[in-house]
């Protein structure tokens, strides 16, 4: 069946400043994971332990600060950059915090409307400010998940990761490649929030896919899934399945399912 819904997009230019709120969120990464067991395993990242989240989410930071530093114009060669990385494991929390010291200084020293390379829709500096904000923003739950610990992501920042997450997926292929499978023959998923208005449509046609902007309000969607902007964060990095409590989806269950069986990265 298709449902209707007045629908009110949410916009790229929700009002969140991404380079300040890197630092908010890697302290309460940090905060999550000092005194913690670094062994534990991380159940939303099979096969890591929280020590490898880490690893991961503080090299994210400086290889990202590393590209924002040397202003890239085109995709770079090699992924070497210094990590510092401490010998010892209790050293881990530590040495994520100084990453996000790293990240501030990279960022104070390149505006975000600098020209850039990047690998998603907006060739600026701020798309890399605000890629590394969702990889910490995901990333902490995750540690957080683990511990056992309640997450909690600011609603403003949730929005905006909804929108940031589905304006770049189509371009995920190269790291992703399930991505290159999401297509089909003029169809509509809607993600609806439930606490605020706004509204993502994401149209599958046969050439690909793309978050969709430019219908009229009428548009029925083929498939829609409601939830906090939240919740839906989690939903689009596969953090939670669309079947939790926390979400209700109608409409066609195939299309939901090719959705999410090839979108998570």
């Amino acid at each position: 069946m298709k449902t209707s819904d007045q629908t009110h997009h949410a916009s790229a230019s929700v009002a969140v400043d991404h380079r300040t709120a890197v630092a908010t969120e890697t302290a309460r990464f940090v905060a999550a994971v000092e005194g913690a067991d670094l062994a534990a395993p991380v159940p939303s990242c099979p096969g890591w332990t929280l020590a490898d989240l880490v690893k991961h989410t503080g090299s994210v930071q400086r290889w990202f600060s590393a590209l924002l530093r040397a202003r890239i114009q085109e995709p770079p060669r090699r992924r070497e950059v210094d990590l510092r990385l401490p010998d010892q494991e209790d050293g881990y929390a530590d040495w994520l915090a100084e990453s996000a010291t790293v990240a501030a200084e990279a960022f104070a020293a390149t505006g975000p409307n600098e020209p850039m390379w990047a690998w998603g829709a907006d060739q600026h500096a701020r798309f890399w400010a605000r890629r590394m904000l969702f990889e910490t923003v995901v990333h902490r739950t995750d540690a957080e998940l683990a511990l056992g610990l309640r997450s909690a992501i600011d609603r403003p920042v949730a929005v905006d990761g909804i929108d940031e997450f589905l304006v770049n997926l189509p371009f995920a292929t190269f790291f992703a490649p399930k991505v290159a499978q999401l297509r089909g023959p003029d169809k509509i998923i809607r993600f609806r929030a439930t606490d605020g208005d706004e509204v993502w449509d994401v149209r599958l046609r046969s050439g690909g896919f793309g978050l969709d902007t430019a219908h009229p309000t009428t548009t029925t969607a083929d498939a829609t899934l409601r939830g906090t902007a939240a919740d839906l964060l989690l939903l689009v990095y596969g953090r939670l399945p669309y079947e939790a409590e926390a979400f209700d989806h109608e409409g066609d269950e195939h299309l939901l399912a090719h959705w999410f069986a090839n979108s998570a990265f």
